[in-house]
């Protein structure tokens, strides 16, 4: 039967033969295919060199006997189209030339059509569907919004997100002209991305745990449950994976997201608690555990599928990206125990 993936069998909360895995970050640096093809072309290059994006998706798929890939991009790519410049530099990640910290900082900046704005990405999709024919699904995939804008404000990465806060509370009008612009332009990304061809979108708020509760309610909430609801319309599986964000689960759940992932720092079994049955969960062995002997390892992953009980609805990842120094056997290590340990 077309598209009758395990993967996408456990994003409808369907029975399947043993639990899925994909891993976050499972197109890059931790492959030395992917090293050796980062040293002809720049970041950049590759993300928007649909051939290039497609080698690099497949790459893993190669190796592992993953149930899902997941578009090779970055979060960044619609910022770029949106008018900010970015750069990527080695060592240090990537820097906003002109961070956004004002409303006239918003005058270079325009909500994008995706389809017009960033063609390669949707071409990659395309591709990798022909490619993946019969294989496995695709994932396509998007920043949220307040992460996004984190980006935009602090200029790159943080660890305090004092200035995106401080505009959040001094300049308030111009922190939600910021959010509304990134999310009518995330909702037309991950649209086309749909449109394309992909099976399943995840949403990325990697920062967003820096929130407490009332500010995420305020200020991250309703521009997350915005886009979720404009891409119910494609009836396609919807991840929202929320960052260090145990706190704001039931706030997360709310937002939308069809499956919702979780990190390491929570019990997957009473998340699954907190966020209902009535929706599916991904997660969570800790990337960095994948560095401990292959039998802690194997131990580790066989305590989140019991925690699972086999409930229809479990995607197996992990808690965040996997991290580049990983070793790859341990990454197949850690695969294949969660087919074996959860076949039905």
């Amino acid at each position: 039967m077309k598209d009758d993936f395990r993967f996408l069998r456990a994003c409808r909360r369907q029975e399947v033969d043993c639990t899925p895995v994909w891993m976050m970050r499972q197109a890059g640096r931790y492959l030395p295919e992917y090293r050796a093809l980062r040293k002809k072309h720049s970041f950049w290059e590759m993300c928007k060199t649909p051939e290039l994006a497609v080698e690099v998706t497949l790459q893993p798929l190669r190796r592992f006997e993953l149930d899902a890939a997941i578009l090779f991009s970055d979060i960044l790519v619609p910022l770029e189209a949106m008018g900010s410049a970015i750069e990527f530099y080695e060592g240090r990640g990537p820097v906003v030339e002109r961070p956004i910290r004002s409303r006239a900082d918003l005058e270079g900046l325009k909500v994008i059509k995706a389809e017009e704005a960033v063609p390669f990405v949707m071409e990659a999709i395309r591709i990798l569907r022909r490619e993946l024919a019969g294989k496995a699904p695709l994932i396509g995939f998007s920043g949220a919004p307040f992460t996004l804008a984190s980006y935009l404000v602090e200029g790159g990465g943080s660890k305090q997100y004092q200035h995106v806060k401080t505009l959040m509370y001094s300049d308030p009008q111009t922190y939600h002209r910021l959010m509304e612009m990134i999310t009518d332009t995330v909702i037309s990304y991950l649209s086309a991305q749909i449109q394309a061809g992909a099976q399943v979108v995840q949403l990325f708020d990697s920062w967003v745990g820096c929130l407490g509760p009332c500010d995420y309610r305020e200020y991250a909430f309703p521009y997350n449950r915005r886009i979720f609801e404009a891409l119910n319309r494609f009836n396609v599986p919807t991840i929202h994976f929320a960052n260090q964000a145990s706190t704001l689960l039931e706030q997360v759940v709310e937002a939308g997201g069809d499956i919702i992932g979780v990190d390491w720092r929570q019990d997957l079994g009473r998340a699954w608690q907190t966020i209902g049955y009535d929706r599916g969960i991904q997660g969570n062995l800790e990337p960095v555990s994948l560095f401990a002997p292959i039998p802690e390892i194997h131990k580790r992953v066989k305590r989140i599928i019991e925690q699972a009980e086999n409930r229809p609805g479990h995607i197996f990842n992990l808690g965040h990206g996997i991290l580049p120094t990983t070793p790859i056997d341990h990454a197949k290590a850690m695969i294949d125990a969660v087919h074996e340990f959860s076949a039905r």
